[in-house]
């Protein structure tokens, strides 16, 4: 049964039970991925011809990259430059270069002991931030620390793919008498379309020159124009579209010029990170991201070799305890040299010993550049594959080190670095306008998200930051920050939108304080019912003010009016309060008796509380 739907079927469910089942006992999606491969792979045999998928696959670590593209702003990187140069940059360096020398000591040629170095140098990034994230670790210095080294670990992804076909076996091209660059027959076979077959050296520099600044050009100055033209058919498919055809566009580019697909995506979105679409993209892309990542790891795992193992299990474990404790000797050096205290320092160390995912993408490309052998590229599937499974392990160590150290009264560093969240507002306009820029101008930084196109680009034409998208699509609010925010402002002009970015809002973040923008009364019961801390009518700030004027016209003076203005405003919010625990979705307001009732006495009870408040100040003022 090799049928293309039994496949994918066999595929599908097996991620579908094993991944739940990994994440549930805290090993993570990627242990999970992987786990599934080699149950229905090696152990089963339930699937066969992998090559195929894996090459599929693959377009998910093309569009991985993309996305960290798009979460690293030029500035931003800037800022973090002496962490990611200076630790990140040491970790990868010494950690190659240990590495490289070890495997030279057992036997191997200097040119694949470095393509090892660079691969297990690289830790997981999906492990480790899903850990430190669900343990609350993530603002703590050693986290800050293990998040910089991540970052820095995957950028060095790019120039580690640009540098490998440099360590492969000098078969893949030839020079002409004439000086053109001939390639073999397979590699021709393979790139059935090229720019740079039979071109000098000169030429194949330049086209591809012209390949990258082609990215950059139109990621400055065609992405608004495109967007503006899909925004025009008010289609939401239409922004995947364009997304796919971004990431699918720039790999095919690149395989035309000879250079790796990743590294085009990855450039693109550093190019659009500053952009407007930024949020649009990533939340497009990320469906698409996840599931074909995810079965680029299970045609991993199905590929993995257990008769390998089993000929030398000793040697598959001597060599995975053997890279945690070289890399773990570094990261802990590392850690004393940039002084984190020492939780800090145990956490740091503990969380990044690991080989990585990205390991199994450097591994697979260095196979097919004739770098490793098949028997070596399996024995380092293995390696890899048992690190990350050890993973869970090494932090349950930290929990242990990090009780004992409280225990002895070891000093408590300042690791909780308490920072203050995004500020998320939803909606930007009359209403979100004015809230945006008084939280602006209060020194707080913002991250705006609204549908409306031409308003971003109104707000991006004053200085304001704005991002083009629909705030009430989960994926969004999840590539804005929702899970790290502190304030969620939500101030759509539609009240359903609103309701149910607020319900969406509460039910992820229960801790999440939310601001909302009601329509009327009734709104405000549904939010409240929704999940809102605080809730603002629209037009009742605005009305009361007006009311004000009235009663200064009408023979009060400007202190009277004030008290019986904010009398009124007190009166009225718990009035709304109480309103709301009687109120009915399923029933009108005027047919539901209890509600009639307490609202006639609740009014009563107003005019008593204004004509006390101004007799009473009127009589101190006597």
């Amino acid at each position: 049964m090799d049928g293309f739907l039994f496949q994918a079927s066999i595929y599908l469910l097996a991620a579908v039970i094993a991944v739940p089942i990994a994440a549930r006992l805290g090993l993570g999606s990627v242990l999970g991925y992987l786990l599934a491969g080699i149950i229905i792979g090696p152990v089963l045999h339930l699937v066969s011809a992998t090559e195929d998928l894996l090459h599929f696959a693959e377009f998910g670590v093309v569009m991985m990259l993309f996305i960290i593209g798009l979460e690293l702003e030029p500035r931003a990187l800037w800022d973090m430059r002496h962490r990611l140069v200076g630790l990140g940059g040491s970790q990868i360096v010494l950690t190659t270069l240990a590495i490289m020398a070890g495997a030279m000591i057992l036997g191997m040629a200097w040119a694949p002991a470095l393509a090892v170095g660079m691969i297990f140098a690289l830790s997981s990034t999906a492990i480790v931030l899903q850990t430190l994230s669900e343990k609350g670790l993530m603002q703590s210095g050693g986290g800050r620390s293990a998040f910089s080294v991540l970052l820095t670990q995957d950028i060095a992804v790019i120039p580690m793919l640009i540098a490998l076909p440099l360590l492969a076996v000098p078969v893949a091209a030839s020079l002409a008498p004439d000086g053109s660059i001939l390639l073999p027959a397979d590699t021709e076979a393979h790139h059935a379309m090229s720019l740079v077959d039979g071109l000098p050296g000169w030429g194949v520099a330049l086209v591809t020159l012209t390949a990258v600044a082609s990215i950059i050009v139109a990621g400055i100055f065609g992405a608004r124009p495109l967007f503006r033209h899909i925004n025009s058919a008010r289609l939401p498919e239409m922004f995947t579209a364009v997304a796919l055809l971004i990431v699918a566009g720039i790999a095919f580019l690149m395989e035309l010029v000879g250079l790796s697909p990743a590294l085009g995506t990855f450039l693109a979105g550093v190019v659009l990170a500053n952009s407007e679409f930024r949020h649009q993209l990533e939340s497009d892309i990320e469906p698409f991201k996840g599931l074909l990542l995810g079965m680029f790891f299970i045609t991993v795992g199905a590929g993995v070799s257990i008769d390998s193992f089993m000929r030398e299990p000793f040697v598959i474990v001597g060599l995975a305890v053997g890279l945690i404790v070289i890399k773990g000797a570094i990261l802990h050096l590392l850690s004393h040299i940039f002084r984190l205290r020492i939780r800090g320092r145990w956490l740091f160390t503990l969380a990044l010993a690991q080989a990585g995912e990205f390991g199994f993408v450097l591994i697979s490309f260095s196979l097919q550049l004739g770098i490793f052998t098949q028997n070596m590229g399996q024995r380092l599937l293995l390696v890899v594959a048992l690190s990350m499974l050890i993973t869970p392990l090494l932090f349950i160590l930290f929990d242990v080190l990090a009780s004992r150290l409280k225990e002895t009264g070891e000093p408590q560093p300042d690791d909780h670095v308490e920072a203050d969240g995004p500020i998320i507002i939803a909606g930007i306009g009359r209403f979100g306008q004015i809230v945006n820029r008084l939280v602006q101008s209060s020194g707080m930084r913002t991250v705006v998200i609204d549908h409306d196109m031409q308003t971003i680009e109104l707000m991006r034409r004053f200085g304001y930051r704005g991002f083009f998208g629909d705030p009430t699509r989960p994926e969004l609010l999840h590539a804005a920050g929702i899970k790290d925010a502190k304030v969620l402002v939500a101030a759509l002009d539609d009240p359903k939108a609103t309701t149910k970015l607020v319900r969406f809002a509460r039910r992820v973040r229960e801790d999440l304080f939310i601001v909302a923008r009601a329509h009327d009364r009734t709104h405000v019961y549904e939010l409240y019912q929704a999940g809102a801390n605080k809730i603002v009518r629209e037009m009742f700030d605005s009305s009361l003010r007006a009311g004000r004027y009235v009663l200064e016209e009408s023979g009060m003076t400007e202190y009277e009016a004030a008290i019986a203005e904010e009398t009124f405003y007190h009166h009225d919010r718990e009035t709304v309060a109480e309103l709301a625990g009687l109120w009915d979705p399923n029933i009108p307001s005027a047919e539901n008796e209890a509600y009639v009732k307490r609202a006639r006495e609740l009014e009563k009870e107003l005019e008593t509380a204004l004509f006390t408040a101004l007799a009473e100040k009127r009589s101190d003022a006597a």
